[in-house]
């Protein structure tokens, strides 16, 4: 099976009958995917003054999202996309609302962070069926390899943009804005991917693996988790050392802004990666992406300047693409029959709760110890996990699987 695509399979993939209904309207759905957590993050901080509390309010969102992709994940593979979206979206806005009414009426910490779990675990994991669509609008190949690359590349366009308008929408007179407009995206996105025809057209699966553990009961499933769990902690601290390194600096909203130039190379970088991927070897690949990523880390320890912090950034945003297609791609080789879209729930729910204990532990740092130590801290995580993995690389083979039947959609 061949694990690079060009322009020519691009191009294909996005022309495919039924693909630029279910396309456009992902976008919007997974534009605020980085948006949410921030904004709620730096809503949180600008009412309480407190990081702590702030991050712990980020991080609990995000276990929400770890919990509910693997359920919502699992749902879908079971009933189709369609139904499991239109309630999760539903659920979405009332969580939202609920949250803001909290901040507003001065709730404690703790409701906060129960609130923020009930955001994440509700909101409706477009994402996870996206990606698994293409299985059924697209043959195995390099179109699909694109098609999977596509994925990864345009989310991390959103990981750029997200970040951007969250930070600046945190200077618009009520600080709850960005997190209204994110949800207000997601919703809209999510119910209009949930109607249309190719998403309505994908019939539920039988069975789905193991019965606990589902996508994860092969061992090489486990270890592609873990690399993106690792990914997710090395972030994690990252999002948090750099909106408070712009803070102390007495620039707050060019926190997000710096977060978005950390990505820009990601996604260039992503396109040549997609064409070029190394090592051939899938096992190898994981450690060596996550290991790099963790070693160009490690320089945004040695500054405070802003603009250096920036700089340093691009060069350690090259390798964040290459692991998100990567990946993507592992879930054909190593996901059991039927568990297409629990599979990569399972990875959003690694890199979640990878995000959820880096930022946790970066808020700590930055106030108890300092900005320097959260970035420091990011790089020892990745190349101690990216360690781990290469541990288990042997696992990484594949499973087989058969093809999943094409959807013709008119």
């Amino acid at each position: 099976m061949s694990h690079s695509a060009n322009l020519a399979d691009f191009r294909a993939a996005l022309t495919t009958p039924g693909a630029r209904a279910p396309v456009l309207t992902s976008l919007l759905a997974r534009m605020p995917i980085a948006m949410v957590g921030l904004s709620l993050l730096l809503y949180v901080q600008r009412e309480t003054g407190s990081f702590t509390i702030a991050g712990f309010v980020s991080a609990g969102s995000l276990v929400g999202v770890a919990i509910g992709a693997v359920a919502q994940g699992r749902i879908m593979d079971r009933l189709g996309p369609t139904k499991p979206l239109m309630v999760a979206s539903a659920l979405f806005v009332a969580t939202v609302t609920a949250v803001i009414i909290a901040i507003e009426s001065g709730q404690t910490g703790p409701a906060l962070v129960a609130l923020g779990w009930l955001i994440g675990f509700t909101e409706p994991m477009v994402g996870s069926a996206s990606r698994a669509l293409w299985t059924h609008l697209v043959p195995a190949g390099p179109v699909r390899h694109a098609a999977f690359a596509y994925e990864a590349i345009s989310l991390e366009v959103f990981f750029i943009l997200g970040p951007a308008l969250a930070g600046l929408m945190v200077a618009a007179p009520w600080a709850g804005t960005g997190l209204v407009f994110s949800a207000a995206c997601m919703v809209i996105g999510g119910v209009g991917f949930g109607l249309t025809a190719a998403v309505r057209a994908v019939a539920p699966t039988k069975n789905g693996g193991g019965r606990l553990l589902g996508a994860l009961a092969t061992p090489g499933m486990r270890t592609v988790a873990l690399a993106a769990l690792g990914f997710g902690v090395t972030v994690g601290f990252i999002e948090v050392a750099i909106p408070a390194a712009a803070t102390n600096a007495g620039h707050a909203p060019l926190g997000g802004v710096m977060l978005a130039a950390w990505s820009l190379t990601s996604v260039i970088f992503g396109v040549y990666f997609a064409a070029h991927p190394w090592p051939k070897r899938m096992g190898l690949r994981l450690p060596f992406l996550l290991g790099m990523f963790a070693l160009f880390v490690a320089p945004l320890a040695t500054t405070s300047s802003l603009l250096w912090l920036a700089v340093l950034s691009l060069f350690a945003g090259m390798w964040i693409t290459p692991q998100s297609t990567t990946h993507s791609t592992m879930i054909e080789l190593v996901a059991p029959d039927g568990t297409a879209t629990e599979a990569f729930g399972w990875i959003v729910t690694s890199v979640t709760l990878g995000l959820a204990a880096g930022q946790s532990a970066s808020g700590y740092l930055v106030e108890q110890v300092g900005v320097w130590s959260a970035f420091l801290s990011a790089s020892v995580a990745g190349l101690l996990i990216a360690g781990l993995v290469m541990s288990r690389r042997h696992t990484v083979v594949e499973q087989h699987a058969p093809v999943p039947e094409l959807v013709a959609v008119s």
